[in-house]
């Protein structure tokens, strides 16, 4: 190769070099330019998040059942010397409980021996005597303090699965679980502030250099309609009631029938929100709205509201098929005492809870119009109370029902609903004819002006002749029925039993049954509607001796508290 060749290749070398060059520079400067400055920045900068005040939850005379105190999220930054060998076990000490304290030193240890890690979490709610502890460590400028609220329950666990807690969510982030504080997740946690702030080297924030804030914007106030005196009575005598009658579990719901305001709600058990952590995860859910059962013989008010509302049967109606076992398809149903009435009314097939009498009155409705009013009374639908924990069965699809399924649901056997689906429908009857939303909350609070729930009517499902006709079968049935014993003297009260035996493994037990109660008084112009469901009780199977007298002994309490006097004392 001739030297002229030699000097035209190292040209051209040159010159691509050079391209290259000219293009790197190209693309560093102008087309990542901007991607570029944005990890400059970010590597430069530290953001502070400055948590917001979480609102408070208030009762309906303003007492505080959920508020904040000083809490802290504590972390350590890596300095030149090395942490004490004995730090993890310390720190697992101050911040855990004994039963859990050598979890949280592996934690803890894995952590800090990560050496890429130069900031490193402690734990997140630290109370103001476990940061003093800390403090008193002597760690110096290793360790470091963030201000975050931490939730007080001046109640304790008052109401805990309605009110539900704060723990850390999918991300890792501290948010509302449950009950209103997952509902109104957004509402009470406000909006955080930002500090943006230079940082040197070591991650720590210079003093003199730029900063940036955005304001933070703190959490609204909730208040409830729930009654704080009312709560505690109620779940006092629930708590005795589960003992005397060995039930493994029950609920308590009062709600006013035509505005939809829940006045207390209480389960068993629960658990104290602010040990969430020690109690297992399937007491967090409020049984009320979020578990399921066959409603039993209380559904029978319901079959024959639809059925007098639709003509298919009047009050004097007779059953002229009440005298022996009822035969459907196969099938052979009974009554629950294996007693016969002939020629029941439709008040006495009420008063007797009679099963034979129910599919007589099934019959008479017809599937169709059976389908359309158990739609109309909420049973295929949510009822869309204000809580997190809402869950309801997937409705069987109309083509799927059978006249089988009639004859069983026209006695509340044969499908499951919620307890608020239940109460959400006793409450038509109770108010003349209307399906009323149920509501938690009264007032979303802001310290610049409060915004009131209005009552939610959803449509009218039954006439108010028929909720007076149904009323007054209710009266009778109290008066007369099963329960008869612990009726309250003086009071037109309206309400039925239920007893349904427990499906296990796709057969009914004969020994377990879930008992409740529902109804509501005075019965011409009621107070409140509510309903009482106990969980397989031992002392007996029949609601009449369990969850009735739970109910009138409530109820009791519930017409005093209202001022309710008794016929005749004036």
């Amino acid at each position: 190769m001739t030297a002229g060749w030699r000097l035209k290749l190292t040209s051209w070398f040159f010159l691509l070099c050079a391209g290259i060059l000219i293009y790197r520079l190209f693309y560093w400067q102008v087309l990542a330019g901007s991607r570029l400055a944005v990890l400059a920045q970010t590597q430069q900068q530290l953001t502070i998040e400055v948590p917001a005040r979480r609102g408070e939850v208030l009762s309906a005379d303003n007492s505080v059942l959920v508020t904040n105190q000083p809490a802290y999220f504590g972390y350590l930054i890596r300095g030149e010397e090395p942490f004490p060998a004995d730090l993890t076990k310390t720190l697992a000490k101050i911040i855990s409980t004994e039963a859990n304290s050598a979890t949280a030193e592996a934690a803890l240890a894995e952590r800090i021996d990560d050496l890429a890690l130069n900031w490193i979490p402690i734990s997140r709610q630290i109370t103001e005597a476990q940061k003093v502890q800390m403090e008193n460590l002597g760690l110096g400028t290793k360790l470091w303090f963030e201000a975050e609220p931490m939730r007080l329950y001046p109640e304790a666990s008052m109401a805990a699965q309605l009110l539900g807690f704060i723990g850390n969510n999918k991300q890792g982030k501290l948010s509302g679980q449950y009950g209103l504080e997952g509902y109104y997740q957004t509402e009470l946690s406000g909006r955080p502030g930002i500090l943006l702030q230079e940082k040197d080297a070591q991650n720590r924030p210079i003093v003199t250099g730029d900063w940036q804030q955005q304001e933070k914007k703190d959490g609204l106030n909730l208040k409830l309609y729930l009654d704080r005196g009312l709560q505690f009575l109620v779940e006092k005598k629930l708590a005795k009631a589960l003992e005397i009658y060995g039930a493994k579990a029950g609920s308590v719901t009062v709600m006013d029938p035509y505005t939809g305001a829940i006045l207390a709600m209480a389960s068993f058990p629960g658990y104290d929100p602010a040990k969430f952590g020690q109690y297992e995860p399937q007491t967090y859910l409020n049984p009320v709205v979020a578990q399921a059962f066959e409603p039993g013989s209380i559904f029978k008010i319901f079959t024959m509201a639809a059925a007098l509302d639709s003509g298919a049967v009047k009050p004097e109606t007779i059953c002229d098929a009440c005298s022996g076992p009822a035969k459907v398809d196969k099938y052979f149903i009974n009554t629950w005492d294996n007693k016969y009435y002939p020629d029941s009314t439709m008040t006495e097939i009420l008063v007797h809870s009679d099963n034979v009498g129910m599919v007589f009155i099934g019959n008479k409705l017809g599937l169709p119009n059976f389908l359309d009013y158990f739609k109309n009374f909420g049973f295929t639908e949510p009822t869309q109370i204000d809580l997190q924990d809402e869950s309801v069965p997937e409705a069987k699809l109309v083509k799927d029902w059978t006249f089988v399924d009639l004859a069983t649901a026209s006695f509340g056997q044969g499908f499951v609903v919620t307890g608020m689906q239940l109460l959400q429908a006793a409450a038509v009857i109770a108010n003349g004819g209307e399906l009323v939303r149920p509501q938690v909350v009264a007032k979303i609070i802001s310290p610049e002006r409060e915004i009131a729930f209005a009552t939610k009517v959803e449509h009218r499902v039954i006439s108010q002749t028929t909720a007076k006709t149904v009323t007054q079968m209710m009266v009778e049935a109290a008066k007369s029925g099963e329960a008869k014993w612990v009726g309250i003297k003086g009071y037109q009260i309206a309400g039925k039993t239920g007893t349904a035996q427990v499906a296990v493994g796709g057969k009914y037990a004969e020994a377990k049954t879930n008992a409740s109660f529902i109804g509501f008084a005075p019965a011409d112009k009621p107070k409140f509607v509510m309903l009482v469901t106990l969980k397989e009780p031992s002392s007996s199977p029949w609601a009449s001796e369990t969850a009735a007298p739970l109910w009138f002994s409530l109820c009791q309490d519930l017409l005093n508290h209202f001022n309710v006097l008794p016929a005749g004392s004036l």
